[in-house]
């Protein structure tokens, strides 16, 4: 790690103990506390006053311990304006503690699903900087960065949003690092959250780049939307979003997918492109969905001319007998209480 390796005393000094009074939440494998580097009155390298967000990760389980050696391996060599910068850390006995940026603004799902003055703040031009933001951290997971990382667990509560409001990436405990010649891994046990999920991973266990552009594609209609990716509809039927944008498209209604507070606005032809984008990145053909540099070249140039796509037919994938890993819900992830703002 290329941050301050901290002491325990020091740590349990910041957060009062790990007293509860400064949890920012709780999530399945870990809690994350809010505190202020200068309590961190050790050997710490952290400028002074600077807020800053301790996870402590589950103590006993193999899942802690995993999480922690892949934000380890992955985060230090990774520097990019659209991905959470891991500060420091500690590993002593059975503590595992990571040290990260503090998130002014907590995770995109407080905005994107809630009600009132944040999910008022979401117009246009704020979802579009989240949506080209998220797809250049991705570009540089996949193509640009010392490792070729795919995430596996992209989604709105893995989306940190700073003081302006620009989104980065974070969580990668699930993520899976590959050699630089590699373009696909078969899983023994499927990882990360249902709905966001490519269909050849959650049945077959294949992992390649191509799964993080599925989850993109949902995570980009659920930006347009402000919907998440199962929601109950009008009648109080439970929908998967991607059937009922897929329909709407296919009945040339798709602006009715997208939030009420974008409606009539002058800019409907520039989300048009942007669901189409998301299709695109949706395709149950993996083959089909285009890469995120692709991704990137038709989200920031509008006279790119957009590939056609027709409606998904029922998927072929053949389920292998994979066990899933521990889940965590669309509503309510680790990540998303964990980093969740406390203003």
């Amino acid at each position: 790690m290329d941050g301050p390796m901290l002491d325990l005393a020091s740590i349990g000094s910041a957060t009062e103990d790990f007293a509860l009074r400064n949890q920012l939440g709780e999530g399945g494998f870990s809690v994350v506390y809010r505190v202020f580097s200068h309590f961190l009155c050790c050997k710490s390298e952290l400028p002074d006053g600077q807020e800053i967000d301790v996870k402590r990760l589950s103590r006993n389980t193999g899942t802690g311990s995993k999480q922690f050696a892949n934000e380890v391996q992955a985060l230090p060599t990774l520097r990019h304006k659209n991905l959470v910068c891991l500060l420091g850390g500690l590993l002593e006995g059975e503590e595992k503690i990571l040290i990260y940026e503090y998130a002014a603004n907590g995770s995109l799902d407080n905005f994107l699903f809630g009600v009132g003055v944040k999910h008022m703040q979401l117009d246009w031009a704020a979802r579009s900087n989240l949506i080209n933001g998220i797809a250049r951290g991705l570009l540089y997971l996949h193509e640009d960065s010392l490792l070729k990382i795919v995430h596996r667990d992209l989604k709105a509560s893995n989306i940190l949003l700073d003081n302006d409001m620009n989104p980065k990436i974070s969580d990668f405990g699930n993520a899976k690092i590959f050699d630089t010649d590699q373009t696909q891994v078969d899983t023994l046990q499927i990882m990360g959250t249902r709905g966001y999920m490519a269909p050849e991973y959650l049945l077959g266990g294949t992992v390649w780049v191509e799964s993080d552009v599925f989850s993109f594609g949902v995570l980009l209609l659920e930006i347009i939307s402000g919907r998440r990716n199962f929601f109950s509809s009008e009648g109080g039927i439970d929908e998967s979003l991607l059937n009922y944008v897929w329909r709407l498209w296919g009945e040339n209604k798709a602006l009715q997918a997208v939030d009420q507070i974008l409606v009539g606005t002058s800019e409907e032809n520039e989300i048009l492109r942007s669901i189409h984008i998301g299709l695109l990145c949706v395709q149950e053909d993996a083959s089909s969905r285009p890469k995120m540099s692709k991704v990137v070249a038709m989200l920031e140039n509008s006279s790119l001319a957009l590939p056609s796509i027709v409606n998904p037919a029922p998927p072929t994938w053949k389920s292998r007998n994979i066990p899933l890993g521990p889940q965590t819900s669309s509503t309510r992830s680790g990540i998303s209480s964990e980093f969740g703002s406390s203003t």
